[in-house]
């Protein structure tokens, strides 16, 4: 895989990473990997464990605001986890991401005019459920996004609001399927130059 890394970033300032993790699917990673960035006392700002195109394994996406001397340090140890397949560090823009939030509100707002449905409108946001005494609106975006649209509602009166950790894909064309084909046929030559022999055995 090309290199995920940009040169010449200043490791001091402190910038917004997303780390995507493709592991085997297996009950009890998650305490581990979360653990790393706990013994460096960086803190998770966001998290999202989902499948990925290719069965039994699935892929972390966690967020963080760290340096990029420490955010690469975090990838380096999560790479020596036997189950993780491979960890990758992003910036802003190398990905495309998005999250999910939900607001519930009451349904008396609506009697405001227009007012709330323009705010909805206006914010490219959707109304998911109408019950009697409460309305959830459902937007997708960045953060600044949902943020935003929380304190124009948070005006009216917000009874529940809620966001989705994000989710993102690479801007890299290369295929996950792909890079664990190359992943395992490099772990297999690197098997047979330790031990001379293929995996059945012979010379």
């Amino acid at each position: 895989m090309a290199d995920i890394y940009q040169e010449g970033t200043d490791n001091a300032l402190k910038k917004r990473y997303t780390i995507s993790v493709l592991s085997e699917d297996r009950p009890g990673l998650l305490n581990r990997v979360t653990i790393i960035f706990t013994r460096r006392k960086i803190n998770i700002e966001s998290i999202n464990v989902s499948s990925s195109e290719v069965p039994g394994v699935s892929r972390y996406t966690l967020v963080i605001n760290s340096t990029r001397d420490q955010a690469e340090k975090v990838v380096n140890q999560i790479r020596k986890i036997i189950e993780v397949l491979g960890a990758f560090l992003y910036e802003e823009d190398e990905i495309y991401y998005q999250e999910l939030a939900l607001y519930k509100v009451p349904t008396k707002i609506f009697l405001h005019g227009n007012k709330i449905e323009n705010i909805v409108r206006a914010n490219n946001a959707r109304v998911l459920v109408i019950e009697e005494d409460y309305i959830v609106i459902e937007k997708t975006g960045h953060k600044t996004e949902t943020l935003k649209l929380f304190n124009l509602l948070n005006e009216y009166g917000v009874l529940e609001f809620v966001r989705s950790g994000r989710v993102s894909i690479t801007k890299s064309v290369r295929q996950t399927q792909k890079y664990l084909d190359e992943l395992e046929h490099a772990t297999a030559i690197q098997s047979i130059n330790l031990n001379g022999k293929d995996k059945y055995g012979k010379n």
